[in-house]
């Protein structure tokens, strides 16, 4: 299976590109393009930074953005939300510029709370998933089965445990290979978190008649 490590090393050496010469071109330390290739995510800065540099190194070499994007969210392992709680704004009684100065703090911490507060509710949650292809009872002539539908933009999409790219936007499409005697698809949803949304679609299937 070609993955963000081996898509992007692949079109390196294609172009003829070292990463000698890359560093220059991405003005990323030769350390962090190395790491990206092996896929060593421990040895990298944060998710959204990663996300920069397959941006940028993609650009670089010439290769769709969009399909490097994809793959790196695909790649990427979960990692979990840290939410580390506020202290509380000590509150006065008297009205003074003091306290007109907590207030305004202690609105800002509020509203940044409810936000991180929503951020960690959808982080962990199941992800959406929504199935265009195939309908429920679709007949089935061929053992190529095309899917399609939309889930979360970070998720992880397995259609009978074989990996479907999901692009910026959340859409997802492609194709699996099913037997002649499957009644049944499978779709599985995966958030960064690790929860799981599975929607089973029945077919009918007469790739065998």
């Amino acid at each position: 299976m070609n993955t963000i490590g081996t898509f992007l090393s692949s079109a390196r050496r294609e172009k003829g590109v070292s990463l000698e010469q890359l560093e220059l071109t991405t003005k990323i330390k030769k350390q962090f393009l190395e790491a990206i290739e092996k896929e060593n995510w421990e040895s990298l800065p944060e998710y959204p930074v990663i996300l920069g540099f397959v941006s940028n190194i993609a650009g670089s070499l010439d290769v769709p953005v969009d399909t490097a994007l994809a793959l790196l969210r695909r790649d990427y392992p979960p990692k979990k939300l840290k939410v580390t709680p506020s202290p509380d704004v000590e509150k006065k009684f008297v009205w003074s510029p003091k306290l007109t100065f907590a207030i305004g703090v202690g609105l800002f911490l509020l509203t940044l709370l409810g936000y991180l507060g929503f951020q960690y509710t959808r982080f962990m949650n199941p992800p959406k998933l929504f199935i265009s292809k195939p309908t429920e009872e679709e007949i089935v002539l061929s053992t190529k089965l095309k899917v399609s539908g939309i889930t979360d933009t970070d998720a992880k999409i397995e259609v009978n445990n074989q990996p479907i790219l999901v692009d910026s936007s959340g859409n997802f499409e492609g194709t699996v290979e099913i037997s002649e005697d499957a009644g049944e698809i499978t779709f599985v949803a995966t958030s960064r978190s690790g929860k799981e949304t599975k929607i089973n679609r029945k077919i009918v299937n007469e790739t065998g008649d």
